[in-house]
C-alpha cells in the first residue's frame, strides 16, 4: 500500500533538499556518502521533474520568490514541506511499478495537489532504510507561486492567492491521502484506507524521536561494550512506545478495567484512568496524561474492553449492561465443538431472553413494529442531532476566526495609526512591517466578514462564544445518551427477531392416535 508522510523545515538552504534527493546518504546519519576523492556519489537510479521552477535552480527560484512576496526572513519560519509517498515494496513484483512509472503518478498528484508551487518531485527505487519500496519524495516552497482555485480544504481567507503560505492542516492531509488511494486503486496498486484511524497511531515526531534515541543508544552502548561490559538496554523506547508494550502485556492477562489498572500500576508504574468514557495514561517520566488517541485504537477503551471480555464469554451479560445479544448455537464455532460451552451459552441466552422481554415491557412496546419504529425514529434523531452539532462547531470556527481577526485588528491599530500620520511612510513600513501586515490582514478579513460595516466587539464575541462551547457540550452528552439509547434498542430490536424465529418443535404423536385413524 501507498502510506504519506509529511516533514516540515525551517531551514532556509533550499540547496540541501536537492543535494538529498541527487546524491547517496547515510540513513542513520544523514551524512552524504563520498567515494575515496571526497566527492559525492549520484544515486544509482532516481527520477527528477520541476513543478513551475527548473529542477536545478529550484533553491534560486524559492528565494526569489519569497523575496518577492517578502516571507520566509525569519529564523522560525517554515521554509519547505517535504512530503514522502512510499508505495508497497510487492507493487514492483505483482503490479509492475517501475521507477519511471511511479515517478508519472506522483508527479499527476503533485500537480494536483501543489498546482500553485515551485515543487521538486523525485523518485528513488533504492527503498528508505534499505525498505525496497520505490518511494517519491515532493519538496515544496512554503509560499504559493502563483494564485490557484479555491479548494474544499481552505478555511482562511484569501488562502488561495499568491503569497500565501502553505499550510498541511488536517484537511488538507486527509484531502490528500484520499487522492493518494484513488489514484492507486485507478493504476491497480494495492492500497489501504489511510483515513481510517491506525491501531498504533506513529507519528513523524514519534518516529524521528526513536530514530536519534536508537542512534545515541548504540553510540553509549558501543563504548560500554568497548570498555569490556555488557549494555543494560540495546533497544529505545519512546515514552509512547513503552505504554503501548505495557498496555499489551497488561491487556492480554487481565479481565477487568480493574485487574488492568492494577497491572499496569504495580509492573510498570502507569497510571490509567477513564474520563468521559476514554482512557488516559500516565507515563511514569511524565506530569501530563498520554490520551487513547495518541496511541491508536488498539489502545482505547472500545477495543481493550473487548479484551477482558473475551476471556470469559459469559462476562458479556454483566460487565457492559443487562441487554446483551443472544448467541446463535448454529454459527458459533467454539458451542459446536464444545458442549460444555454451548450449555453455559444456552443458559446465557435464556436470560438474555428474559431480559428481553423485560426491556421491552418496561418502554411499552406492544408491537414488535413498535419496537423497529421506535429504533428508526432514534436513529433519524441520532443524525439529526450529530448535524446540528457539526454545524455549531462550524459556526464556533468562525467565532474563533471572529476573535482572533478583531483581536489582531485592534492590537496593531495604534501602529497602523502612525503610519497613516508618517512622514516618510517607506521608512516606517519597513520598521513595522509585521504590524502593519498582521493589521492590514485583519482589517481586510473583517471588512469581507462584515458587509454592513458594524464589527461586534470581544466581550459580546467572547460571551457568544462561551455560550456556543456550553450548548455544543450539551449537544455532545446528549448524543452520547442517545448511542447508548440505540445500542439497547438495537439490541432488544435483534434479540426479538432471533426469539421470534427460532424454530419450535411439532408435538409427538403417539402411535397409537395413528393407528386409530
Amino acid at each position: 500500500m501507498a502510506i504519506v508522510k509529511h516533514i516540515k523545515s525551517r531551514n532556509a538552504n533550499y540547496s540541501t533538499a536537492i543535494n538529498y534527493l541527487l546524491f547517496e546518504h547515510d540513513e542513520k546519519t544523514g551524512k552524504k556518502i563520498v567515494d575515496e576523492s571526497g566527492r559525492s556519489i549520484l544515486r544509482k537510479e532516481f527520477y527528477m521533474d520541476g513543478l513551475n521552477c527548473d529542477p536545478m535552480s529550484f533553491d534560486k527560484e524559492c528565494e526569489l520568490t519569497n523575496a518577492h512576496f517578502h516571507k520566509n526572513k525569519k529564523r522560525e519560519d517554515i521554509k519547505s514541506h517535504h512530503y514522502i509517498i512510499s508505495y508497497d515494496p510487492a507493487d514492483v513484483t505483482e503490479n509492475r511499478l517501475t521507477g519511471k512509472r511511479a515517478q508519472a503518478i506522483s508527479l499527476e498528484l503533485a500537480k494536483q495537489m501543489f498546482p500553485g508551487y515551485q515543487a521538486l518531485v523525485v523518485t528513488h527505487t533504492d527503498g528508505h532504510n534499505e525498505s525496497g519500496n520505490i518511494h517519491t519524495h515532493i519538496v515544496i516552497n512554503s509560499v504559493w507561486k502563483t494564485a490557484v482555485e479555491r479548494q474544499l480544504y481552505m478555511d482562511k481567507p484569501h488562502e488561495e492567492a499568491a503569497g500565501y503560505k502553505h499550510r498541511s492542516t488536517d484537511k488538507f492531509m486527509n484531502t490528500f491521502k484520499k487522492t493518494v488511494m484513488d489514484r492507486c486503486q485507478q493504476e491497480g496498486l494495492h492500497q489501504i484506507d489511510l483515513l481510517a484511524p491506525a491501531e498504533r497511531k506513529i507519528t513523524q515526531k514519534e518516529y524521528m524521536t526513536q530514530k536519534h534515541g536508537q542512534q545515541n543508544l548504540d553510540e553509549i552502548n558501543q563504548k560500554i561494550i568497548e570498555d569490556g561490559l555488557k549494555p543494560t538496554s540495546t533497544m529505545f523506547l519512546t515514552q509512547k512506545e513503552y505504554l503501548r508494550n505495557a498496555i499489551d502485556e497488561c491487556a492480554a492477562t487481565s479481565n477487568s478495567f480493574d485487574e488492568f489498572q492494577s497491572k499496569l500500576l504495580e509492573q510498570f508504574q502507569i497510571s490509567v484512568i477513564e474520563h468521559r468514557g476514554r482512557y488516559s495514561y500516565l507515563h511514569p517520566d511524565r506530569q501530563k496524561r498520554i490520551t487513547e488517541r495518541a496511541l491508536g485504537t488498539r489502545y482505547g477503551k472500545e477495543h481493550l474492553e473487548q479484551i477482558f471480555l473475551r476471556k470469559d464469554p459469559l462476562a458479556i451479560l454483566y460487565v457492559r449492561s443487562h441487554l446483551r445479544l443472544v448467541v446463535n448455537l448454529q454459527t458459533n464455532v467454539k458451542a459446536m465443538q464444545s458442549p460444555a460451552y454451548a450449555h453455559r451459552v444456552k443458559l446465557s441466552n435464556l436470560q438474555q431472553m428474559a431480559n428481553t422481554i423485560i426491556y421491552v415491557q418496561e418502554h411499552g412496546f406492544d408491537t414488535q413494529s413498535d419496537l423497529k419504529n421506535t429504533l428508526l425514529a432514534s436513529k433519524q434523531e441520532l443524525k439529526e442531532m450529530q448535524t446540528q452539532v457539526a454545524q455549531h462547531r462550524s459556526d464556533l470556527r468562525i467565532l474563533n476566526n471572529q476573535i482572533r481577526y478583531t483581536g489582531q485588528y485592534y492590537a496593531n491599530k495604534e501602529v497602523y495609526s502612525q503610519f497613516s500620520k508618517a512622514k516618510y511612510k517607506g521608512k516606517y513600513r519597513k520598521e513595522h512591517a509585521k504590524e502593519i501586515q498582521k493589521y492590514e490582514e485583519a482589517r481586510n478579513w473583517l471588512k469581507s466578514f462584515y458587509q454592513d460595516g458594524k464589527m461586534t466587539s470581544l466581550k459580546t464575541l467572547t460571551l457568544q462564544k462561551e455560550k456556543l462551547q456550553q450548548q455544543i457540550a450539551s449537544e455532545e452528552e446528549a448524543i452520547s445518551r442517545l448511542k447508548e439509547k440505540l445500542k439497547d434498542l438495537d439490541t432488544a430490536d435483534q434479540n426479538v427477531d432471533a426469539i421470534l424465529q427460532m424454530q419450535i418443535p411439532e408435538p409427538v404423536r403417539s402411535k397409537t392416535k395413528d393407528l386409530e385413524r
